[in-house]
């Protein structure tokens, strides 16, 4: 074998082999964030619905109206989850560069369970998969170069696990049954334009403090504590605001979104996009 086909085997092997072994490390991520999320799916689908239905005419004003505005045509409570596309801009926690970022998220209404994936470039052609999984109290967090080189990884701690809890109520305008009385979910009475939510569930209890349009729409969702700036990660986040909202399914979603760090009176915009489709699953 001549000199210059060697070279050319030898060349081919060093870009197959690592290509090759990307491909079968993105796949293997790939396969893993399916499985959980298709166990958040199972598990919603054989749950009943926990709907109080007398405790609605006792919910503060601003959250009757919410509810009356979300639910036009009644509270679906046949609906047990929810698939939800997102595309936008996203800021990797300590960094203030934005990255156009595309992420998946299956949530279940009945309970607070929640999976989340996220692609978004590094640089140049470099990308990573962000994902946050919480299932029955306990969360995972990870980041992977490549889907291969793993940068964060993060399991849970009593404190992780409630700020995940948190994340599933942050998400909840996305999917507003699971806010409904009867559920995880109760609600505090503020004032005409405000109102607590509280979820409780494992053992753990995660509240914000919810904004109401006058015309019942939810406009944010508040933490009542500072975060952590310094951390690797950005977590729940401690502020959402929700607008553009859009009937599906007689169900009246906010389409555009924004999540953000709070501290200190400030806010801190990571991720910011649009809800580029929504699909709720039944029993």
């Amino acid at each position: 074998m001549s000199f210059r086909k060697t070279l050319l085997i030898a060349l081919g092997l060093t870009v197959a082999v690592p290509a090759g072994w990307i491909a079968w490390s993105s796949y293997s991520l790939r396969a893993e964030i399916d499985a959980h999320e298709d166990g958040v799916i199972a598990d919603a689908v054989r749950r009943e619905p926990a709907y109080d239905a007398d405790a609605m005419a006792a919910l503060p004003a601003p959250v009757q109206r919410y509810f009356d505005f979300v639910f036009p045509d009644g509270p679906p409570l046949d609906i047990a989850y929810v698939e939800v596309e997102m595309r936008g801009s996203f800021r990797r926690p300590l960094m203030e560069n934005f990255e156009p970022t595309t992420a998946h998220q299956v949530a279940s209404v009945r309970k607070p369970d929640l999976v989340f994936s996220a692609d978004t470039p590094i640089f140049g052609p470099v990308w990573a998969i962000a994902y946050d999984v919480f299932v029955d109290g306990e969360m995972e967090m990870g980041a992977k170069l490549l889907s291969t080189l793993r940068v964060v990884d993060e399991t849970g701690t009593p404190e992780l696990n409630r700020i995940s809890l948190r994340r599933w109520l942050l998400e909840s305008p996305a999917y507003p049954m699971a806010l409904l009385p009867g559920g995880p979910v109760t609600w505090e009475p503020i004032d005409d334009s405000h109102a607590r939510a509280v979820v409780r569930a494992y053992g753990l209890e995660a509240s914000m403090i919810a904004r109401f349009r006058d015309d019942g729409s939810l406009a944010a969702l508040d933490a009542e504590e500072d975060g952590d700036l310094t951390t690797p990660y950005h977590g729940s986040g401690e502020h959402t605001a929700r607008s553009e909202y859009r009937l599906v399914d007689g169900v009246r979603v906010p389409m555009r979104f924004e999540i953000a760090r709070a501290a200190g009176g400030e806010t801190y915009p990571f991720w910011t996009g649009d809800i580029v489709s929504i699909r709720f699953g039944k029993r």
